[in-house]
């Protein structure tokens, strides 16, 4: 299993098909699980992926239409169920409250998880919202039909050390470890300081930008992304469509990946009237060099260069 994975558990627009599920990504991040989503059916689809209810730490909402939503209930009661022993946090966009609410009570259960609901108000530029023991979650506010935000998953901030420059300093073993939790060590007298012997880390980085017109905030969030999954609901034909409903064609997608410098696009959320995605790459593949087309249950390493 690669330590940073997104698996695909539903890829459809408004309406489900034979093929295509309700919207639901589960992105494994270290330890954690982060589900994206999720539609009707996703409970099924975690069945189908083998993704156990005790993998989710953090469920996020883009917005709150149904093919986004409508499968909270079912989750919620199956972490319950299981009784996921860990705390569960629910963000979404604070204009939803009432519905989160209305999704959280759908239905009589008897209710044993601990699940913490994180209303957020983004703003057009991503900001942190959550940090975690293995990431920092960030959104921004969409150019949706109804309040809808986007997210950023990233790498806590760190450093990599340089061997030859600690060995000179006779820094070694447990006083690495204190060197890089309080920044210096003294060593025979001499104070070292981190970052004179260390450089930082380039960490590994995802968004997820779901129902948008093309707009700066979903540019900003897969700013040199390792993996960017975002709606092509459309093909070019139906641009003035697209922008009607608030939704991205295959080009804007692949335009906003490649002006954000995002090293691998996932496009999905295609709309029921398409059989096949041929249409959708042949006119992000001019555009962006790293794109693919999800199907449900497709698993995709968030960097093949380190996975």
């Amino acid at each position: 299993m690669r330590d940073r994975e997104l698996v695909a558990l539903g890829t459809s627009s408004l309406v489900p098909t034979k093929t295509r599920n309700h919207n639901g990504y589960l992105l494994r991040w270290g330890a954690s699980g982060v589900l994206f989503d999720c539609g009707e059916g996703t409970q099924r689809q975690m069945t189908r992926a083998g993704v156990s209810a005790r993998s989710i730490d953090v469920i996020c909402l883009t917005h709150l239409h149904g093919d986004h939503c409508l499968g909270l209930p079912g989750v919620l009661q199956r972490i319950s169920l299981e009784q996921v022993p860990h705390p569960v946090t629910v963000v979404y966009p604070a204009q939803g409250q009432e519905y989160v609410e209305r999704l959280h009570r759908a239905s009589i259960y008897h209710d044993q998880a601990d699940i913490r609901f994180l209303p957020v108000d983004a703003g057009p530029e991503p900001g942190e919202v959550l940090r975690t023991k293995d990431f920092i979650l960030s959104a921004a506010c969409l150019d949706h039909r109804v309040p809808a935000i986007g997210y950023r998953v990233e790498d806590l901030p760190g450093v990599s050390f340089d061997p030859e420059a600690l060995a000179a300093r006779g820094i070694s073993g447990p006083a690495v470890g204190q060197l890089n939790r309080e920044g210096r060590v003294e060593i025979d007298g001499v104070i070292t300081r981190l970052e004179e012997v260390s450089r930082p880390r380039r960490g590994r980085s995802f968004a997820f930008v779901m129902d948008t017109r093309p707009c700066p905030a979903a540019e900003k969030l897969a700013e040199n992304v390792d993996l960017l999954v975002m709606e092509a609901t459309y093909t070019s034909d139906l641009r003035e469509l697209a922008v009607e409903h608030g939704h991205c064609t295959a080009p804007d997608t692949a335009r906003i990946a490649a002006a954000a410098g995002a090293r691998r696009l996932a496009m999905t959320h295609f709309s029921t009237r398409y059989t096949t995605t041929d249409d959708h790459l042949r006119e992000a593949n001019g555009i962006h060099d790293d794109v693919i087309a999800l199907e449900d249950l497709d698993r995709v390493p968030v960097d093949p260069a380190i996975c």
